[in-house]
């Protein structure tokens, strides 16, 4: 069974491996310090058998090399981490589209938003909430099975402009046999910055942390566009 490799791992096996070496060393160090006592106190006529401490010190070498393997292997792991840091902060500053049903909104444009039916429906809502879970929009779902783009025009069922913030797209469509049709939905938005949360990396979308195994593609933004990019 293998475990996710991600930035608190490596940093809990470097600290492991660091602990084991310095372990390693203060035995060591005992040892000799014994089998010199050992040695000098040997009755002359009947000397050591070497054939104890020669195991010992041929199992200490072999502990000693599978630490360094491991430091090896963390110093790979970490230079993998890096790239990948590498790899996010190219998103920096590009559109992207990702799987999700929460979306943020800048209070001027809404982002494009995708959903896809399993199944044709014979009719159903697609309906727009807002953080606090309360219902902003609502609009007739599209019935055939498939792909469907949905336009916001970022205003409210009364047709007043909703605020700046995160929102989150639901689609409630039947099928011929009366059961809930399923769906799933794609949003976009430009990426500000990287960060990291419990070792894995996101990309942040407005107030949304994104990870990037979610993300299907991504874009320049239109020529004239103000972007502004962090990293944390």
């Amino acid at each position: 069974m293998t475990s996710e490799v991600t930035l608190g791992t490596a940093l809990n096996q470097q600290s492991k491996t660091q602990a084991a070496k310095t372990g390693l060393a203060e035995d060591f160090s005992q040892f000799l310090n014994l089998l010199t006592v050992q040695l000098q106190n040997q009755d002359p006529l009947n000397p050591m058998d070497t054939t104890e401490f020669t195991n010992q010190l041929v199992a200490f070498t072999g502990v000693e090399q599978q630490i360094n393997t491991n430091q090896k292997l963390d110093s790979l792991v970490a230079l993998q981490l890096g790239n990948t840091m590498g790899s996010a902060l190219g998103y920096v500053g590009l559109d992207v589209s990702y799987i999700s049903s929460e979306f943020h909104y800048d209070g001027t444009q809404a982002p494009k938003i995708t959903y896809a039916l399993d199944a044709q429906s014979v009719g159903g809502k697609v309906r727009v909430y807002n953080e606090e879970g309360r219902l902003v929009y609502e609009t007739a779902a599209a019935t055939a099975a498939g792909k469907h783009d949905f336009t916001w025009d970022g205003k409210d069922s009364s047709g007043k402009p909703a605020p700046a913030g995160t929102y989150e797209i639901k689609v409630d469509a039947v099928g011929v046999d009366e059961k809930a049709v399923g769906y799933s939905t794609v949003v976009s938005g430009r990426v500000r910055g990287v960060e990291t949360q419990d070792g894995l990396i996101f990309l942040l979308v407005g107030e949304r942390a994104v990870s990037t195994g979610n993300v299907l593609n991504a874009s320049q933004p239109p020529a004239n566009t103000n972007t502004t990019t962090t990293q944390s």
